[in-house]
């Protein structure tokens, strides 16, 4: 199979051995590298394939499990420091000595504090979904927590959680990227104890606290970012980065309209090209 052969739904899933345990990653395409990071409880299986695919149109795109959750092997941390390390990890094991980074919403997260930890590597920092260390302005709604936390979500839940229930569009999209996800899905390797849930949010409320203030870090980081939110985002409020706006020198906010938590998702193309264009603007 040549490489331009090779893409999300038939790429192997390969293993970086690394300090005892094994980080299960997918590749494809060619270019300059960027590492996706991930969102609480999802796998390599649950990026949409089209959004993978239409980025390694033009770059490396390399995807991967944290530690501890769907392929990988090993415990994953409580302190997003040693998640981000995953990332670091990755990289070495890859020999990339310069990548771009892309975090959506937990994976937002850590893609900031990774960002922050090696900016010798991470060249810009693209965030989907996701909101600032330190307390929110706009909470969670309480309908993520009642989707979120269920053992397995169905087609309705991924609405409520990814989309915007009130548009017909997002609805309509909503089940295309459901379709997309569906060919390569094992469900299996999704976390559903609640025992793996309390690891994620104990890594999320330590940024929260940001006793690191890596808020602070943020407003003076060099590395361009860009920031994509939709206009009603359960999980992370998009409102949650206003107050920093005027603050943060390198980056930029891109909100969609009638939008919820998976902009990738519904506007693959449209979030596709805004990446790329800031990418290609450094």
């Amino acid at each position: 199979m040549n490489a331009q052969s090779i893409n999300a739904l038939n790429s192997k899933t390969e293993f970086a051995d690394v300090s005892g345990r094994k980080i299960a990653y997918r590749s494809i395409g060619k270019g300059d590298p960027i590492i996706l990071v991930n969102r609480f409880r999802g796998t390599l299986d649950t990026w949409d394939p089209l959004f993978l695919d239409q980025l390694a149109e033009k770059y490396k795109v390399i995807t991967f499990d944290y530690s501890g959750i769907g392929y990988s092997t090993g415990t994953l941390a409580t302190d997003l420091k040693d998640v981000a390390k995953d990332v670091k990890d990755l990289a070495d094991f890859l020999k990339i000595k310069k990548t771009i980074i892309i975090g959506w919403s937990y994976g937002g997260l850590v893609a900031q504090v990774a960002t922050l930890q090696y900016s010798d590597l991470i060249t810009q920092t693209v965030l989907l979904g996701t909101g600032p260390p330190g307390e929110r302005v706009v909470p969670l709604e309480q309908a993520f927590l009642d989707a979120a936390l269920k053992p397995i979500n169905d087609f309705n839940d991924e609405i409520v959680l990814f989309f915007e229930p009130t548009s017909d569009e997002s609805k309509k999209q909503a089940k295309a990227s459901h379709d997309r996800i569906a060919q390569r899905l094992d469900v299996s390797k999704i976390p559903s104890t609640m025992d793996v849930f309390q690891l994620y949010f104990q890594g999320s409320a330590g940024l929260t606290e940001d006793k690191e203030n890596f808020k602070g870090k943020l407003e003076n980081t060099k590395t361009p970012i860009l920031i994509i939110s939709g206009d009603h985002d359960i999980s992370f409020a998009v409102e949650n980065w206003y107050p920093l706006t005027r603050k943060l020198s390198t980056a930029q906010l891109i909100v969609l309209p009638q939008t919820g938590h998976a902009p990738q998702h519904q506007h693959v193309t449209l979030v596709v090209n805004y990446i790329d264009n800031f990418l290609q603007n450094k």
